[in-house]
């Protein structure tokens, strides 16, 4: 099964929150305990941001594999590897994440970012990570929990409805992050941990871009969870805070990392 439409953000978007996430990036390098001359796969590539580091982590004697299903992605990781200069050890196939195209036992360690949001079936899209990976190795998935979402407003009644949409209707599993964790349990993974990665913004233009705010507005008044009232007088309240400089959100991301026995 392959994931839908639901969700889809472009290269811009990624790029955007790619710098964001810089920080937690390189903590899922970290975990995965790569090695000089390794063979790994980067579930969910998207235009190739991980692919093209993670070539340095492990030389011109390893390999990066990046896999993702949509095909314009795909090419554009491509570009991006070649004006790099890695596509020597990096390349980038268009898969479906729960039916890779790999033999089992086949690298040394997996990743994933913000991938498993947007699947329809999480759990075969692990096992099949946990498939591909060499006893030993190890599989790092960093997602999101839409639900931890929150934003000092003046209505949090309206503001706590907003957030359940967000979470209930832009991506597939919008409370994927908390799940990770009995997932790789229900893996049979070991020496399974979690760390929570927590962001917060006080740029409300910014946290407007990250959160699809307009999609999410437009979903929730066609729902009737909100009215156009109680819009007008959140948005009037953020515009006021960020005028101050004191609008301020936050959410998590739950980082889950273990070792296929």
């Amino acid at each position: 099964m392959s994931p839908t439409k639901k969700g889809y953000v472009d290269a811009a978007y990624l790029d955007t929150a790619d710098k964001l996430m810089e920080a937690f990036k390189q903590l899922t390098y970290e975990r995965m305990h790569i090695q000089p001359g390794q063979r790994i796969l980067d579930l969910g590539c998207g235009p190739g941001t991980d692919t093209i580091p993670l070539a340095q982590c492990v030389g011109p004697s390893g390999q990066v594999v990046g896999v993702d299903y949509d095909a314009e992605m795909i090419a554009e990781a491509d570009q991006r590897a070649q004006k790099a200069g890695v596509s020597a050890c990096v390349k980038h196939e268009r898969a479906d994440a729960t039916a890779l195209p790999f033999e089992s036992n086949y690298f040394d360690a997996c990743r994933s970012e913000r991938t498993f949001q947007h699947l329809l079936d999480p759990t075969k899209a692990l096992s099949e990570m946990a498939r591909v990976t060499k006893p030993g190795g190890w599989i790092v998935v960093l997602d999101p929990d839409w639900g931890s979402l929150s934003v000092d407003a003046n209505d949090i009644e309206s503001e706590r409805r907003l957030a359940r949409v967000l979470a209930g209707c832009l991506v597939n599993h919008g409370f994927s992050g908390r799940r990770l964790y009995g997932l790789f349990k229900k893996q049979g993974l070991v020496e399974v941990s979690a760390e929570v990665c927590g962001l917060h913004f006080s740029d409300y233009a910014l946290a407007r871009q990250m959160w699809l705010m307009d999609k999410v507005e437009r979903e929730a008044l066609a729902l009737g969870v909100v009215t156009n009232q109680e819009l007008d007088q959140l948005h009037a309240y953020w515009e006021q805070a960020s005028a101050d400089g004191v609008y301020f959100g936050s959410m998590h991301g739950i980082l889950v990392s273990g070792r296929k026995p």
